[in-house]
């Protein structure tokens, strides 16, 4: 594919962020036009509307953006890394690690006040917290063994002894606190205020730009360990990184908005069927881009019209991503007969 045709891609991927990132902004109990908007970006509207779009709205589209982009280049490094179409952002335990951080505030801390248990701040210390367990562990087993697929399925024993662990919490918990827990559960990006973002966004940059300077060792990846090697590539370090990266977006997000399902999964399938390659000075910042919009459509339909009541966007990514994971299941089985 030639330069030029990259370039159009992008700017209409960049134009469908931008188209989403409005109508995010639009839809709600309250609707609010993109005239409304514009004048309470120059301050010209009424207060009740500036109101609504500067202390909700506008950090819950920035979340969305920042989530989306963030979860879906989680996914590209865990995918390249595992050599893996269905691997996920979470697929090495550390959304796990969060959710077992807030089971153990939420579900096991009976002899806290109730102030502060449901304290927002406290269940995000809690959260990343667990997942900093959860990443310090996977990177001394990483540190200890050369086989990708091991590193893989200790990931997925945290996971288990992590959601273990809260089923046992669960079970015994009152009714009050087990309802807390699934609601955080569920994902939200809602709750998000700008103070939290002032964390979010820096921790997410940091993310994002590491991973785009390691594009050429990703790309080397892409040819096998052996190939890689024989390029110069310091296998350990490059590992050591591109779990580091995965580790901190992913608890980083998940602390923050709750987990969110299969955007790390199906975004960096989207990027590589639109832009016909694999190369990830192409696909990472396609990730970003989709992610965001992804995530932001996902947001859009979780607004029920002219009401207070949103659904779960846990449920809603689930419900757009797994197709396009099934769809890649169906693909590869069609293309290995």
């Amino acid at each position: 594919m030639k330069k030029t045709s990259y370039i159009l891609l992008y700017s209409i991927l960049t134009l469908l962020l931008a188209g989403l990132l409005i109508l995010d902004c639009c839809l709600g109990s309250i609707i609010i036009t993109p005239s409304q908007i514009w004048d309470s970006l120059t301050n010209t509207t009424n207060d009740a509307v500036m109101g609504i779009l500067q202390h909700f709205r506008f950090p819950k589209a920035i979340t969305a953006c920042i989530a989306g982009a963030g979860l879906a280049v989680a996914g590209q490094l865990m995918q390249t890394l595992f050599a893996n179409p269905l691997a996920g952002p979470y697929v090495l335990g550390v959304s796990s690690g969060a959710g077992l951080g807030v089971a153990l505030l939420l579900l096991g801390s009976s002899l806290l006040p109730a102030i502060l248990v449901g304290n927002i701040w406290l269940q995000i210390i809690a959260a990343i917290l667990g997942a900093l367990v959860v990443m310090i562990l996977v990177l001394i087993v990483s540190a200890r063994t050369s086989d990708t697929i091991s590193l893989l399925l200790v990931g997925m024993m945290f996971g288990s002894i992590a959601g273990a662990l809260i089923n046992v919490l669960q079970s015994i918990s009152n009714p009050e606190a087990l309802k807390m827990y699934v609601v955080w559960s569920m994902g939200s990006i809602g709750a998000v205020t700008w103070d939290m973002l002032v964390i979010m966004i820096p921790l997410v940059a940091i993310g994002l730009l590491c991973s785009l300077l390691l594009s050429k060792k990703l790309n080397a990846l892409l040819l096998g360990e052996n190939y890689a090697v024989g390029l110069g590539v310091s296998m350990g370090w490059t590992r050591t990184w591109i779990i580091l990266i995965t580790c901190i977006l992913a608890a980083t997000i998940t602390a923050f908005t709750g987990p969110i399902a299969f955007i790390g999964m199906a975004v960096p399938h989207i990027a590589r069927g639109i832009f016909k390659t694999s190369d990830h000075r192409t696909t990472l910042p396609a990730c970003i881009l989709i992610g965001a919009s992804l995530l932001l459509l996902c947001d859009c339909c979780t607004q029920l019209p002219i009401s207070d009541y949103t659904l779960p966007i846990n449920a809603i990514s689930s419900l757009i991503g797994a197709p396009i994971i099934l769809w890649v299941i169906i693909k590869n089985k069609h293309l290995h007969q």
